[in-house]
């Protein structure tokens, strides 16, 4: 006799692996994901549940039994010498205790030492190496068998064609493990050079990555940013090694890139630490990563606790909250910037991003919209980064019901209905309210005037800035200082206390830097470095005011762009007055940036200079803060304009690329001394 309860359980088992199936040849192999990671994760976690209370339904092809998809017929195939299997996966401090727990348990040990790293969102790929020469590379593929995509690999640059010579021999064969990504600006440039030549864009760096590697033609893969970490062995004859950071150091001087965020040594308590930690970086790093990678460091202890079906015991992977998922778009609305330019955002049904419920995403422009062909009701996958605003990555066209609505621009501005502007720009059409009566523009101007990075005003935020401008009390900048606390009193959200320390924030304000008010008066193409790099040249705001586009444009690092925005905006008549007006509110203006005679000569100026690694006399911010004071522009990535590379200890990637480029390198000995010569 049937069990209505264990009929419904079957049916939902065979769903979810005919689920599961579809979505791994979506990701692995079309590399075309219409769901997100954490959405992927929940209904495997579901099937393993299944299959562990009823494992009669667990069958021979269920995807729990195997590691990513079959390979595409495409490529010639190649196994693996050891099976490159794929991590049961934490999402919380406890699923890593009680992998801890298995870990002694099973070892009988009572203290154990882990190696945590970085989860690299990108491609694993397997590197063959007899006798020090790289003679195979192949893709994960279902875990057993990968591709054979050796001629790809041996484009990317970071990856050598031959081993290093090394404080030990070279092994006669050697199996090396490692990520390929796609950094995150490198991603950006390869999809803006995409859309100039019509190509479709990449969903995100990991896909970008995966079909470049998938490329037929080679020459096609030398010309995308590929890079790789390297993270592990397989087969490695004629060494040994008795941890896992053993083999990371051997790798190192092998000549591989070893990411400079692996923590080893660490206690169970430690690596939860670690974790909060590499989250908290997640956002500032070059390349995307979706976890930390956790493993027992003692290699002879991992070869005790051995393997299951798909994933070693002796390592887990530790998820960070997802930064993209997929969600339905309920309107389409028009924001006005205080540059004038509409913007389409999406309004979405709320979802949790990331720890973050997201209910906008930015369409950008028009162009954004017709491109991705996104239109009201769709479902779509949005992204979540940092402090940026989220964005719809692409819309799943297979949850189309044929009643989504096409959205268009509004021919007139959504706030003071002025007739919009549409101009070119960049083979994007920029649709712009020219009205600079419009109140929309006027807050945002105000909102970015008060704010952190210009005149700090605490209390005026974006709420009470949008009454004050309602209220007719803000019509220009100028005005902010003019306000009062008994009429601020009488607003709501201001109570007396509040209206009193927003005065005093106000009074607290009227002392800035050159560069600051430069930034604050919010002149297009002016972020906080080109407002920087203006102070620098120009001692007083008189200077700047009356100085010409010409002058501008010989600033290293100023654009004709920039030049011809900030000598419009001096000219302005307007623009004149609501400065008078400032100063007349007793604004005193200060620079505190080196002026231009006073760095001109020496080493460091205006020279663009990265810092990596740890330096042992003074923290990189304190080294930063001095080479600025000399005239340096710091960068956070190694480019070819890059003049020096200053290199702690564990400098990492950021060192073997300056070697690359040629980059002039100096330790902290060599900085320390031209610091002193150049004061």
């Amino acid at each position: 006799m049937n069990n209505p309860i264990t009929d419904q359980v079957k049916k939902e088992a065979r769903k979810l692996q005919r689920q599961l199936t579809e979505h791994n040849h979506r990701y692995h192999v079309l590399d075309d994901p219409v769901i997100s990671d954490i959405e992927y994760d929940q209904l495997l976690q579901r099937l393993i549940e299944i299959e562990k209370e009823f494992p009669e339904f667990s069958t021979p092809d269920s995807p729990t039994k195997r590691v990513g998809a079959s390979p595409l017929s495409a490529f010639e195939q190649a196994t693996h010498s050891v099976p490159m299997l794929s991590l049961d996966n934490a999402f919380k401090d406890e699923d890593v205790i009680d992998f801890h727990k298995r870990c002694i348990k099973n070892l009988n040990q009572e203290n154990l030492f882990y190696i945590a790293e970085p989860k690299l969102d990108g491609v694993a790929v397997e590197l063959k190496y007899e006798n020090g020469v790289l003679v195979q590379a192949t893709t994960r593929g279902d875990g057993t068998t990968g591709e054979l995509i050796t001629q790809n690999v041996r484009t990317i640059r970071s990856v050598p064609l031959k081993l290093h010579e090394a404080k030990f021999e070279a092994p006669s064969l050697l199996e090396v493990r490692g990520e390929v990504i796609i950094t995150r600006s490198d991603f950006d440039r390869l999809n803006k050079i995409r859309l100039e030549n019509e190509e479709s864009i990449f969903a995100n760096p990991r896909n970008a990555a995966a079909g470049s590697l998938r490329q037929l033609d080679s020459k096609i893969t030398a010309t995308r940013p590929l890079d790789i970490f390297v993270y592990g062995t397989g087969i490695a004859q004629g060494i040994s090694f008795q941890t896992q950071s053993q083999m990371l150091e051997a790798l190192k001087e092998f000549g591989f890139p070893v990411n400079a965020h692996i923590k080893s040594g660490l206690s169970i308590e430690s690596v939860l630490t670690f974790y909060k930690e590499l989250e908290a970086l997640r956002d500032s790093l070059a390349y995307e990563i979706d976890g930390m990678v956790i493993k027992v460091d003692d290699i002879s202890f991992q070869r005790q606790l051995g393997e299951k079906i798909k994933s070693p015991r002796w390592a887990v992977a530790y998820k960070f909250p997802a930064m993209q998922k997929t969600t339905t778009i309920k309107d389409i609305i028009v924001q006005v910037g205080r540059t004038g330019i509409l913007t389409p955002v999406a309004i979405l049904e709320p979802v949790n991003v990331g720890g973050v419920v997201v209910s906008r995403a930015t369409l950008h422009n028009e162009d954004e919209i017709k491109r991705k062909d996104i239109r009201i009701g769709d479902t779509i996958l949005v992204m979540r980064a940092g402090d940026v605003i989220p964005k719809v990555v692409k819309i799943i066209e297979s949850q189309r019901k044929e009643n989504e609505v096409s959205f268009k621009m509004p021919s007139h501005c959504p706030v003071c209905h002025s007739k919009i502007q549409k101009t070119k720009l960049d083979k994007s059409i920029i649709n712009k309210c020219v009205n600079a009566s419009c109140q929309a523009q006027l807050k945002e101007r105000i909102k970015h005037f008060v704010s952190k990075k210009a005149f700090d005003i605490e209390g005026l935020g974006k709420k009470i800035v949008d009454q004050l401008v309602d209220e007719g009390m803000l019509k220009s900048f100028s005005d902010v200082f003019l306000l009062e606390k008994e009429k601020l009193t009488g607003l709501d959200r201001l109570g007396e206390k509040s209206a009193t320390n927003l005065i005093h924030s106000i009074e607290k304000s009227k002392k800035i830097s050159l560069r600051r008010f430069v930034y604050a008066l919010g002149i297009d193409h002016t972020g906080e470095q080109a407002a920087k790099l203006i102070s620098e040249r120009f001692l007083t705001l008189k200077e700047i005011m009356e100085t010409s586009e010409e002058i501008l444009k010989e600033i290293k690092g100023i654009g004709p762009e920039t030049a011809s925005a900030v000598t419009q905006f001096f000219s302005n008549l307007e623009n004149k007055g609501i400065i008078k007006n400032i100063t007349y509110s007793d604004v005193i203006i200060t620079n505190d940036q080196p002026s231009y005679t006073e760095f001109q000569d020496n080493l460091f100026a205006n020279k663009r200079i990265v810092l990596t690694g740890t330096l042992q006399t003074m923290t990189r911010s304190e080294a930063k803060k001095q080479l600025e004071k000399l005239g340096a522009n710091i960068t956070s990535s190694i480019s070819a304009k890059t003049d020096f590379l200053i290199a702690g200890e564990k400098a990492g990637s950021k060192l073997a690329k300056a070697r690359k480029f040629g980059i002039a390198i100096l330790d902290e000995t060599q900085l320390t001394a031209l610091l002193k010569e150049n004061v």
